[in-house]
């Protein structure tokens, strides 16, 4: 039950049965490989690194591909300076070392059947759509559509409500 043990990820699954499974008098150190608390959960787990609750597997994985501390010293740091932590740029699969990899809308266009709205995106991930016509009322946004399946390179959407003079404001995340 580990992340991706063909790639050598060997952090265990959330489902995995060594969660928790140790006997805490074998521990040697307070700290995993990923330099991370050893035990979590009262109890160790069986296997080189402890599973993190709220911190994945994969996301410890992907900071150790771009070169980023794994002990939860880089969690929240701003490598790049673009405005967005490692944790909210694995979350949108950006590049942590590039301050030109950002979630970014892209102009919209009409076409027939409304107003189409891309923003850049990956596969795997999946966004919600939020319009508003209004930024000064105190519930601006609306969502007008989740769980947006993301596409490589650029997802887009269709606002066939959007049929009138607008304005329309649109803002995109990933759930």
């Amino acid at each position: 039950m580990f992340v991706n043990a063909s790639g050598s990820n060997l952090r265990l699954q959330s489902n995995s049965p060594c969660i928790n499974t140790g006997n805490n008098a074998y521990a040697s150190g307070t700290t995993d490989l990923d330099g991370r608390p050893r035990i979590v959960g009262n109890t160790i787990d069986i296997g080189a690194y402890e599973f993190q609750p709220g911190i994945s597997g994969l996301f410890i994985g992907w900071l150790a591909q771009f070169g980023l501390p794994t002990d939860g010293s880089a969690d929240y740091t701003d490598p790049d300076g673009d405005g967005m932590n490692n944790w909210q740029e694995w979350r949108t699969g950006t590049n942590p070392n590039n301050a030109s990899s950002v979630l970014r809308m892209l102009s919209p266009s009409n076409n027939l059947h409304g107003l189409n709205v891309t923003w850049q995106s990956v596969s795997g991930a999946t966004y919600f759509l939020d319009r508003s016509s209004n930024l000064g009322s105190q519930l601006a946004f609306s969502t007008i559509q989740s769980n947006v399946a993301g596409q490589t390179g650029t997802t887009s959407y269709t606002d066939v409500t959007a049929t009138n003079g607008g304005p329309y404001f649109y803002r995109v995340g990933v759930q």
